[in-house]
């Protein structure tokens, strides 16, 4: 392994304001313009060749970015104008560890300057051969990351669309008795509606629903119930993970069941505001309407004041309502859900109307074939939470030089390879 040399991140790179640039002088192009969150738009002419790096010089401050596309950096950032000979990734990841966001300056709105950065006394290696193989290694941890949240992302689109086929077009496949269908119809049959199956006037909805669907309310079909509001000057004996709002945000479907914060609470407030596998947690705020489910929490863990906890009757229909109050996420999300949904309470969301099915044929058979993507889509979930875990306790151990590359390379091999194949 190579030396590791005391030096400052002004020797290593040099740090520029980004430009001003008003939305309102977008011109429409596929360059990325990048602020101090990330991505704002896009522009149609790059100020700064790839490899770059952003960090957020104002608003959200010290939050770096790797850009691997040209791009225009937006005056509320800072971009590496020089990075002096030294591996971009490898740059990048050693700012990740310098906890930037204790650097900033001003009041009010937070600021940072190059000025607050170039003095910054870092460790690290110079060599270049060094550099790209530490980089490599967290790189390939991030990749398969990236990977397996494309891949997620498809299999939600996947459920989703299967979900709409069934209970939103009502093409559930159906074959009359006298053509023989087995199981009442639900199996192996043409789609429902499109191909004539016999629709009724619903008065409550004002629209045309499957003969022999009900309409129900949610409230009917479980209850709802807000979250804990935890005291703090009045600690309980009880360690509890706490499921928040920040938590709800991180996912679109199955909630981490990492960094969650920990309250101390009495038996019976733990008992009453457990979650469990049937739980259906749906936020008051951040994202209001967000709706998660759970999977393989810790005993006695809670959800916080900020969010309401679903319990169904039957857990047969979880995926089916679990999809409904999704798409009452997206019309609160776009603008769309109408006054009924600017507050999402308990009120709210008992008196919401849901289309289901009176066979539990239909039901079961949907669930036959939605269940497998769930499972799959938690399971990558899940796989992530280890890789992303590894990934920070490698990021420090390699940067310091507490661990070499050739310490983990064995263990890493299979990732780097799985990576290799999935890179366009």
């Amino acid at each position: 392994m190579s030396n590791i040399s005391n030096t400052t991140l002004g020797d290593l790179v040099e740090f520029q304001r980004g430009y001003d640039l008003p939305k309102s002088q977008f011109i429409e192009g596929n360059v990325p313009v990048i602020s101090s969150n990330g991505v704002l738009g896009y522009h149609n002419v790059p100020k700064v060749k790839a490899p770059g790096i952003t960090i957020g010089r104002s608003g959200t401050v010290g939050l770096p970015h790797f850009i691997n596309k040209d791009f225009f950096p937006h005056n509320t950032a800072l971009f590496i104008k020089d990075f002096k000979g030294n591996y971009p990734r490898y740059i990048y990841y050693l700012i990740k560890t310098l906890g930037l966001n204790d650097y900033k300056s001003g009041s009010g709105v937070p600021t940072m300057n190059r000025n607050h950065l170039h003095p910054i006394k870092v460790r690290a290696f110079l060599d270049l051969e060094e550099q790209h193989k530490i980089a490599k290694v967290l790189s390939d941890l991030d990749t398969k990351i990236e990977i397996n949240n494309r891949i997620n992302s498809e299999l939600e689109a996947m459920a989703k669309t299967l979900y709409d086929y069934w209970f939103v077009q009502f093409d559930f496949p159906y074959s009359p008795p006298s053509e023989g269908c087995p199981q009442d119809g639900v199996v192996f049959g043409k789609p429902y509606k499109s191909t004539g199956g016999k629709m009724v006037w619903n008065e409550e909805l004002k629209r045309e629903i499957p003969e022999g669907w009900d309409c129900v309310l949610l409230g009917e079909m479980g209850n709802f119930k807000n979250g804990v509001n935890y005291d703090p000057s009045k600690p309980g004996n009880i360690a509890c993970p706490i499921i928040n709002v920040r938590n709800i945000s991180a996912t679109s479907y199955f909630l981490k069941n990492s960094d969650l914060d920990i309250i101390y609470l009495n038996q019976s407030d733990v008992q009453k505001y457990a979650v469990h596998e049937g739980s259906i947690i749906i936020a008051r705020s951040g994202i209001p309407g967000a709706t998660r489910l759970i999977s393989d929490f810790a005993e006695n863990t809670l959800y916080c004041g900020f969010a309401i906890h679903y319990e169904l009757n039957d857990l047969a229909l979880k995926i089916p309502v679990f999809f409904y109050l999704k798409s009452i996420e997206e019309m609160i999300k776009n603008g769309s859900g109408g006054t009924i949904l600017k507050n999402v309470n308990q009120a709210t969301l008992n008196n919401l109307q849901v289309v289901f099915p009176k066979k539990e044929t239909t039901i079961s058979q949907f669930n036959k074939l939605i269940k497998p993507l769930f499972n799959k889509i938690n399971l990558i979930q899940k796989e992530n939470q280890e890789l992303a875990s590894l990934r920070d306790w490698l990021l420090p151990m390699l940067m310091n030089g507490q661990v070499s590359v050739g310490d983990v390379e064995e263990q890493l091999g299979m990732v780097a390879e799985e990576s290799a194949r999935y890179v366009k």
